[in-house]
């Protein structure tokens, strides 16, 4: 196995583990700051009306997500969603995805990682981010840079920014082109099979399933390298080709 010049880590249930969604909890954070609410409504008619708007464009659904290729970020959502629902808001697109998001899904590094990628930097080898997520790149980045805040990623890409989601190959393109480096070079570490491991793999990264902190169904691939923790993760570099 090829020792890699850059590691490239999606976000949630890889780098940080985040507490099971709740848009209800989101949604009354964000309500704190409603100037007008035309027609009293209230946390949960909200979320309802939101549900309703992911149900008819298909996202969220797991075994279909992979399928769901384009970004929609949730600065659009969100201004649809509350302004046809008559409520006014005080604060900006960023800082409302700031605010539902640390609320609906607070999230802690996966134990391990911040030793991981201290390693990686004695090693030498350099790191950065892709995920797929709705979120503006501005909270993104404060949240990865506040709960891990000794990071030296490279770059943090949203796809919230780049209209492509994994496991389209264009996203991983783009960090390829970001980094200057060619694909055979770049591991991708990810949790989501179809988004992560063949999407990876499709733009000819090296995949590396990581299941530790895995919050889905998942069947184990002997054809795919997959580890459980952190430590597994730096033993595979024992014995690793040079780059």
């Amino acid at each position: 196995m090829k020792r890699p010049r850059m590691i490239l880590f999606d976000y949630g249930q890889t780098l940080i583990s985040e507490a099971k969604f709740d848009g209800v909890r989101g949604t009354r954070a964000v309500l704190e700051y409603a100037v007008e609410n035309r027609h009293g409504r209230t946390a949960e008619e909200l979320q309802r009306a939101a549900d309703e708007m992911n149900h008819e464009l298909g996202r969220f659904d797991p075994a279909r997500r992979h399928l769901f290729q384009v970004e929609v970020p949730n600065h659009m959502f969100s201004s649809y969603l509350y302004e046809s629902q008559g409520v006014r808001l005080s604060i900006s697109g960023a800082e409302r995805d700031r605010v539902f998001w640390d609320a609906a899904s607070p999230g802690e590094p996966t134990p391990g990682i911040r030793d991981f990628l201290k390693f990686l930097k004695e090693q030498g080898i350099r790191t950065g981010v892709i995920s797929n997520i709705s979120y503006c790149g501005e909270a993104v980045c404060e949240r990865i840079n506040r709960l891990l805040p000794d990071n030296e990623f490279e770059f943090i890409i949203a796809t919230s920014e780049y209209l492509y989601r994994k496991p389209n190959r264009r996203i991983f393109e783009l960090a390829l082109e970001k980094a200057g480096l060619a694909a055979q070079d770049v591991w991708y570490v990810g949790d989501q099979y179809e988004c992560d491991i063949v999407g990876a793999k499709g733009a000819g990264l090296t995949p590396l399933w990581y299941i530790g902190a895995i919050d889905m169904p998942y069947t184990k691939r002997d054809d795919v390298l997959t580890v459980e923790s952190w430590e597994e993760a730096r033993g595979l570099f024992t014995g690793c080709g040079a780059g």
